[in-house]
């Protein structure tokens, strides 16, 4: 005769508390003391009790929530878009929080999300990295998106080929001639900058060409930064004469401090941008980027969430889409000197 799967009451029974408390301690409620919850988890574990909750139920409705690095950017709307309509074809809602808004305490918004009993969450910024304990508890499937993420191992992720789009966009430079090659990155601690900055080094390397610490600088993905880095590149002895960015918003400082200084793009300064958000066509001359797939990522978190949640999976899979270099008319052959 099969073995009967383990019960709540097993698990109060192995943890020493009550079956609400149990309940409770899965629920994600705050009432319950972190040393209690501890001995749930682990007594769940040593039974092989699995709670079932979210996307792959029974349910026909459920919230996705999103929380995501501010909402006002071209790449926060791509996001929001394919996780939208995502969650839609699921017949489910999505919630989207921004971790900028003054108020925002993780502690909160894990608050909200056991309270709309969320299906499922997606994080999208680098700038929340932990407390998200209750909703492993009550076993709520955590997808990040590593577009802005920490690369967390013990997550599940969906990203695109950081490393082989900014390797791609230098090799562009290099063929065109270029060999004083800036780069702006994004903050030093996330993944996807790191990998950036390793394809742009790799390419150099490729090239025969040793990495200069002058020509590298530390960005947040944001205009303000392209502006102020691109300024100190191009104030430098021997200044770059192209510029690949983390970003498009950074590629747009970037343009804004060769225009402060006279320089024409591309004819004095070739600029590439990552993301390919729509920007890259209104901008003067239009921006070459490298396209990442951001719609695309946030929908197939979705459906990872769904996986997840069905397989009740204790696995935490990594899915990678592929980048690809957009050429416009931000890049030419480096000016003679």
């Amino acid at each position: 005769m099969a073995a009967s799967r383990p019960t709540l009451a097993d698990v109060a029974r192995a943890a020493d508390v009550s079956v609400p408390t149990v309940s409770k301690a899965i629920s994600g409620r705050s009432d319950v003391a972190e040393g209690t919850r501890q001995r749930v988890l682990e007594a769940m574990r040593e039974l092989g009790y699995h709670a079932r909750v979210g996307l792959g139920g029974n349910e026909r409705h459920g919230i996705i929530e999103l929380l995501i690095g501010g909402v006002g950017t071209l790449w926060a709307i791509e996001i929001v878009r394919g996780a939208e309509e995502a969650a839609a074809r699921y017949g489910r809602s999505l919630v989207v929080t921004s971790s900028l808004r003054e108020t925002f305490t993780v502690d909160g918004w894990v608050d909200a999300a056991l309270a709309h009993k969320a299906s499922g969450v997606i994080i999208a910024t680098s700038r929340v990295t932990g407390g998200f304990e209750r909703l492993t508890a009550a076993r709520v499937p955590i997808v990040r998106l590593d577009s802005a993420g920490s690369g967390g191992s013990d997550e599940a992720e969906v990203g695109a080929t950081n490393w082989a789009g900014m390797r791609d966009a230098t090799r562009h430079l290099l063929d065109l001639g270029h060999r004083r090659i800036g780069f702006i990155g994004g903050e030093a601690q996330v993944q996807v900058s790191q990998d950036r900055l390793e394809g742009y080094s790799a390419a150099l390397r490729r090239a025969g060409i040793a990495v200069d610490p002058e020509l590298v600088c530390e960005g947040d993905f944001m205009i303000r930064s392209g502006e102020d880095s691109g300024r100190r590149l191009l104030d430098l002895a021997d200044p770059p004469t192209a510029i690949v960015a983390s970003s498009d918003l950074e590629a747009m400082g970037v343009y804004h401090a060769a225009h402060e200084r006279g320089l024409r793009v591309p004819e004095d300064l070739s600029v590439i941008g990552f993301d390919d958000t729509v920007l890259c066509g209104y901008l003067s001359p239009p921006l070459t980027s490298v396209r990442q797939p951001l719609a695309q990522m946030a929908d197939q978190a979705v459906r990872l969430l769904s996986d997840m949640a069905r397989e009740d999976a204790s696995a935490h899979p990594r899915i990678e889409l592929s980048t690809e270099l957009i050429e416009r008319g931000s890049t030419t052959a480096p000016p003679q000197r």
